[in-house]
């Protein structure tokens, strides 16, 4: 009896990694599909917090709990204290993101950052300026949305190859997001680490900052002219907001606290400035709000979908696995071990879902478990988990970044990434970085 126990329980436990197959399944074979019939953003089609749905019921049928246990179970996990916070994060985020750029903060920021650079220093300038929105916005999609028709512009007066000043918004956008500490990506992966936000800054500044550096000098190098026009009238006040929460964020503040005046000072200069109405701003609040919907129901849904295959025994057998893996790599070093499986469930997990943030919190569970075994500090398994998502988030033809890059400058998505010089420097740097911290 006790030996068919032992030979049932490993199966038993992989056999509840499932559902997170099937929800992987789903989104990226959707998506492959979408793409061959040539449809637009065919990745985005099918929301993450739909896809997950079927993977919840397959749970629930795998478990042998009752069904109200396993419901209970789901909904202990959903209302975990890290996952409630995350999800308030996310909305104060996207309040304020929606507010500065209503009040012009953003195409102030674009339009003052590119007035500083000459003709010939104008690719650098719009990875540095790139670089500064995402991590004040604490968003790559937006600060290309804002960046690109910007840099349409240049590519049709100068006839310059689109593919270097897509390859070069979009490192810059992905060097910001990394960065920034009001990033989704920042609040997932310190909030599931356990970890401070401004530590986890201080880890990635060290890795990303040598990367960037390197990258200013290829595009610098290339000596690519870019004739541009300057902006008559800048709207420097627009900045304060940025600088502001930035400001407030590197000393300690609590983060609610920080999005809370950022929201208030962006609204009180676009009313100062140029007649924002306080019913714009609430109605601002409130779209903000509602542009975080996804990543807010798919938080909550990951909670409880997590919390299940752990009562199962599932995300113990995939630390387990990767551990196992990773030690083979490095019987040696237990903290390098476990810093390569957390980097590699990252990476990979991004492959599948083509959003950073989402593999962020699949993997974040499973992350902390390897951090406390290898005894890997909370603020760098952050680190590593939003570096290694964001690195391969550069790189995906089929990530929105690309996507929307792609759609706006005219070109394909592949030609965008083909340019991304910076994931690629940051993989290797980071890579670098640990192994030697972790001799």
């Amino acid at each position: 009896m006790n030996k068919d126990v032992v030979i049932s329980s490993p199966e038993k436990r992989l056999l509840s990694l499932l559902p997170f197959g099937v929800f992987l399944g789903l989104f990226l074979g959707t998506g492959i599909v979408l793409t061959l019939q040539g449809v637009e953003f065919a990745f985005y089609q099918l929301p993450a917090s739909i896809a997950i749905i079927p993977a919840i019921l397959v749970a629930i049928y795998l478990g042998k709990d009752s069904i109200n246990d396993q419901v209970s179970q789901f909904i202990s996990g959903a209302g975990h204290a890290n996952i409630i916070t995350m999800c308030v994060i996310y909305l104060l985020a996207g309040a304020f993101a929606t507010v500065a750029k209503t009040t012009g903060s953003v195409d102030a920021s674009v339009q003052l950052g590119l007035s500083f650079f000459p003709d010939y220093l104008l690719l650098p300038g719009l990875f540095l300026v790139a670089a500064f929105i995402a991590t004040a916005m604490g968003t790559s999609m937006g600060t290309i949305a804002a960046i690109a028709p910007v840099a349409l512009g240049f590519i049709e007066s100068a006839d310059l190859d689109a593919s270097i000043v897509a390859g070069c918004i979009i490192s810059g956008a992905i060097f910001g997001d990394n960065l920034s500490i009001i990033s989704d990506t920042t609040i997932a992966s310190t909030r599931s680490q356990g970890a401070q936000m401004k530590d986890k800054f201080k880890v990635n500044f060290k890795f990303a900052v040598p990367a960037a550096i390197l990258c200013l000098i290829i595009y610098a190098s290339m000596g690519i002219s870019i004739p541009h026009e300057q902006a008559q009238d800048i709207n420097v006040l627009g900045l304060l907001p940025y600088l502001v929460i930035l400001t407030l964020a590197l000393m300690g503040l609590n983060v609610f606290v920080v999005l809370i005046v950022g929201i208030i000072l962006a609204a009180a200069i676009g009313m100062y400035d140029n007649g924002y109405q306080l019913s714009a701003w609430v109605s601002d609040i409130n779209a903000g709000f509602a542009s975080m919907q996804d990543i807010f129901i798919l938080s909550l849904f990951i909670g409880g979908l997590s919390e299940l295959i752990k009562r199962q025994g599932g995300l113990a057998a995939l630390t387990h696995a990767i551990e196992h893996f990773a030690r083979k790599l490095n019987p040696n070093n237990k903290k390098r071990a476990a810093g390569l499986g957390i980097a590699a469930l990252a990476f990979t997990c991004n492959f599948f879902t083509a959003n950073n943030t989402v593999s962020i919190i699949v993997t974040g569970e499973t992350a902390k478990k390897l951090a406390e075994d290898g005894q890997v500090s909370p603020a760098h398994s952050a680190s590593l988990l939003d570096i290694y998502a964001c690195i391969n988030q550069g790189l995906l033809p089929y990530g929105a970044q690309a996507l929307l890059l792609g759609a706006t400058l005219k070109i394909s998505p592949i030609e965008v990434v083909s340019s991304a010089f910076y994931p690629i420097i940051l993989l290797v740097v980071a890579s670098i970085a640990f192994w030697r911290i972790t001799k």
